[in-house]
């Protein structure tokens, strides 16, 4: 199948390691040129950029922080300046939540943690993608995927701030979607499931975790990495404004 991702600018935020760095280099693959996003493990994603660099892609790194917009505004236009006008943004970055006290109900989580969850999971990618539309806008064409988590139809206790933050991801690409889809941009969620990628885990936990999947074992990085940049490919014409599992139909414990 024919991508048509030669040449084409994309940013991949989080892509130091697991999801985004399998996704920034899936992209390498077809030759795009990457622009991968990190907040602090700078040896981390200079590693990204050498692997995408021997697929023969053009790479940089760029450092930013979803709480602070001044730092997403710079490393657009660090991308833009090194790299072209962007074509394509996979929001993957992500802010994890301070660890829930035990029997912490979503009435007694602190409300800051909650705002600073929003700030980072939600506004941040907003923020990014309003600064990339008028590049797509003004080509006729672009792709937007938000990467969210099955939590967000699931449910999961204790994680409150990071479940609302990332459903705010779900409405802000379904008004996207009817906002972009005529002037060719097209903008999707992916949802992963239980993805361990760089630290080493319990092979109970993962085991546990397999047999909760239809597909019996865990969701692999590059599974999800291929989800994105099929949606973001010129061979998505017309899937837009839904949200997409790629979790083996993975139900989480209550």
């Amino acid at each position: 199948m024919e991508l048509g991702l030669e040449g084409k600018v994309v940013l991949v935020t989080g892509a130091s390691t697991g999801i985004g760095r399998a996704t920034a280099l899936a992209f390498a693959e077809e030759k795009a040129h990457i622009a991968v996003g990190y907040h602090s493990n700078t040896p981390a994603a200079a590693e990204t950029v050498n692997l995408a660099e021997q697929r023969g892609a053009r790479a940089i790194r760029w450092q930013l922080d979803l709480g602070r917009p001044d730092s997403l505004d710079a490393a657009v236009e660090r991308a833009r300046r090194d790299l072209g006008p962007i074509d394509v943004l996979v929001n993957n970055a992500v802010r994890w939540p301070d660890r829930a006290q035990p029997d912490e109900l979503f009435e007694t989580a602190p409300p800051e943690r909650f705002a600073t969850s929003v700030n980072a999971n939600l506004i941040g990618p907003y923020l990014l993608a309003r600064a990339v539309v008028a590049d797509m806008r003004g080509r006729g064409w672009g792709r937007i995927v938000n990467v969210s988590t099955g939590l967000v139809e699931d449910g999961f206790p204790g994680n409150v701030s990071y479940v609302a933050a990332k459903a705010g991801l779900h409405g802000l690409t379904r008004v996207m979607s009817r906002e972009l889809a005529a002037d060719g941009i097209l903008t999707n969620v992916v949802m992963p499931g239980f993805t361990p990628a760089d630290k080493p885990l319990p092979p109970g936990l993962i085991a546990q975790a397999g047999t909760a999947a239809a597909t019996r074992r865990v969701t692999h990085p590059d599974d999800v990495a291929r989800m994105i940049v099929f949606l973001c490919s010129t061979a998505n014409t017309n899937t837009t404004g839904e949200a997409i599992r790629t979790d083996g139909h993975f139900l989480s414990p209550g």
